[in-house]
């Protein structure tokens, strides 16, 4: 089941979801509205699954970054968001997705356990110009059933992410 918009804030005043920094305003009725981190890594060239991906960082100026067809950009969200209690969803919203704006490729989920700067892998279906800090998309609570596997004790791939990460697949 997804949490309401004001289970949301009472699940974060609890102590039970992290969401840093937290602003009551980006509440929505069943999401919190997140944004776009400061810094975007442009991937190059062709893409092999085997070896390490060469990409560029580069901050998003305040007059905007624009996104071109055909190029992978690797982002984070600006907030930091997660939960022992609940697994979470993170998607674009109506307003990317009418700029022509995937705000990922895949990996939408977020498991118990994993406190994080969500990583994005974005595609622009036309050139479309971004903003450091624009809201990007909404992020999802679901509650789980079962017994709780907490993603800190699995020792997966990504579980120290700090930042903007290529694929560790290699």
């Amino acid at each position: 089941m997804i949490l309401t918009g004001p289970a949301i804030a009472a699940a974060h005043a609890a102590g039970e979801i992290t969401i840093d920094p937290y602003d009551p305003a980006r509440i929505s009725p069943n999401a919190y509205d997140w944004r776009l981190g400061q810094t975007l890594r442009v991937c190059g060239g062709d893409l092999d699954a085997a070896a390490r991906t060469i990409a560029t960082e580069l901050p998003i100026p305040a007059t905007g970054f624009v996104l071109r067809p055909g190029v992978l950009y690797l982002g984070v969200t600006y907030e930091r968001t997660g939960s022992e209690a609940y697994a979470q969803f993170l998607n674009g919203d109506r307003t990317t997705g009418a700029l022509g704006i995937w705000v990922h490729v895949s990996a939408p989920l977020g498991h118990q356990g994993h406190a994080i700067r969500w990583p994005l892998e974005i595609r622009a279906a036309r050139p479309v110009r971004v903003y450091p800090l624009m809201t990007f998309g909404k992020l999802t609570f679901l509650r789980t059933f079962g017994t709780p596997a907490s993603y800190q004790q699995h020792g997966l791939k990504y579980r120290s992410s700090q930042g903007i990460e290529t694929s560790r697949l290699y």
